[in-house]
């Protein structure tokens, strides 16, 4: 028998991007690097200790999305379609012995979205899986005869929806942001009974080319690109080690994709409810200010334009629920911050200081944009009405 012929890498990914962009219009040049290097790292997953998810979202229907997932499928191996699927049912296929799947999660926002509810069994799943060792405890038996079964959960899974995940599912997938079509951007319709069987032939090129370099793989530790660490790292290392493997210009693409895709996930990522709190309290409220009462930290936060603290679930932020949000952050003593004695005018007033919380805003806000100072000025306009009350207790401040 002859040895099988080495397959190009880098000509095989090209020929996956290719055939991606016959029938996706994806948002930006990013995406076609990282979505191919996606659709081969699925053939590699034993070679990495992690796997990223590979989300499509997008504000309306209509974008595209599912018909990603659809060339995806016919790119990787053992696609499972999931629409509404049970965790219990996943987490069972993923130990199938004929081969663990590669799952494809269609409207995902009716899991995750508003009306939904916390479905938590599958959100653990998702997590877990998104490393080797996550594994999924069960209750297997009847009555008293149960014992606990450990599950694995590692797989690859692809996942398409409306709007916005849980942010642990955020951070640990690639995220393109898919929107509807313009009436300048043509592509190829896709035909299932047509085109499958072209995807199948590069799916198995892939499997072929993954059998190839997977012991050069596992050994890989990819260089990332400056500023790309922690869980970015996580989720771009199996595709950096894709490329590197490819050779060719994937290398260099896919590091300016990865920088790109990151970049612009943090800068669509507005961090959890307490985070934005932060740093709000930071840009807008307290910037060039050493100390504020808080009824005037709570007039200028619910004044801020696009922000949430004017009607959080129905009304506005009060005393009560900031004392609990900041209380769940330490100052620089590691205790946790809370309202202080402010005096002024006369009186004494509880508020917050400057000093404690600029622990928390070292750790846990995004740099400060350099519109920062602009817009805390125009927050401080914005809360003279004709008179705020952050100018009657502190009328230098202002």
């Amino acid at each position: 028998m002859t040895a099988q012929q080495p397959i190009d890498g880098a000509a095989l990914l090209a020929e996956v991007e290719k055939f991606h962009r016959r029938f996706n219009v994806f948002p930006r040049e990013a995406a076609y690097v990282a979505v191919a290097l996606w659709d081969a790292h699925a053939h590699l997953l034993d070679a990495f200790d992690s796997t990223p998810r590979l989300a499509f979202l997008s504000p309306e229907p209509g974008s595209g999305k599912s018909r990603a997932l659809e060339v995806v499928e016919t790119l990787v191996p053992r696609p499972m379609l999931a629409v509404n699927a049970r965790a219990a049912a996943l987490f069972r296929s993923v130990s199938d012995p004929a081969g663990r799947p590669t799952i494809l999660f269609d409207e995902i926002d009716t899991v995750f979205g508003p009306k939904a509810g916390d479905n938590e069994e599958l959100r653990g799943f998702l997590n877990a899986g998104h490393r080797r060792s996550g594994v999924t405890y069960r209750c297997v038996g009847d009555g008293g005869n149960q014992t606990v079964v450990e599950f694995p959960s590692y797989s690859a899974v692809a996942v398409g929806g409306l709007g916005y995940l849980p942010d642990t599912i955020t951070t640990r997938s690639v995220i393109i942001r898919m929107r509807r079509r313009a009436r300048n951007e043509q592509v190829e319709p896709f035909r299932q009974r047509l085109h499958e069987a072209e995807g199948n032939k590069l799916r198995d090129r892939l499997a072929q080319w993954a059998d190839q370099v997977r012991k050069d793989i596992a050994g890989r530790w990819p260089e990332m690109p400056e500023g790309v660490t922690d869980r970015p790292a996580d989720v771009w290392e199996p595709l950096l080690a894709v490329a590197d493997a490819a050779g060719g210009d994937w290398p260099e693409r896919a590091r300016v994709a990865c920088v790109e895709l990151v970049n612009a996930s943090r800068a669509d990522d507005k961090g959890s409810l307490g985070i934005r709190l932060l740093t709000d309290l930071r840009d807008h409220v307290l910037g060039g200010i050493d100390r504020l009462p808080t009824v005037a930290v709570l007039d200028r936060l619910c004044s801020l334009d696009e922000a949430p603290w004017a009607d959080l679930d129905g009304k506005p932020l009060d005393s009560r629920r900031l004392s609990k949000m900041l209380g769940e952050y330490m100052t620089s003593d590691n205790t946790p911050i809370k309202a202080r004695n402010i005096k002024t005018a006369g009186t004494v007033l509880k508020g917050y200081y400057a000093i404690d919380l600029h622990d928390a805003w070292q750790r846990y806000c995004p740099p400060p944009s350099p519109r920062a100072a602009t817009s805390a000025t125009s927050a401080t306009a914005q809360v003279s009405g004709p008179k705020s009350v952050a100018e009657e207790l502190f009328p230098s401040a202002t």
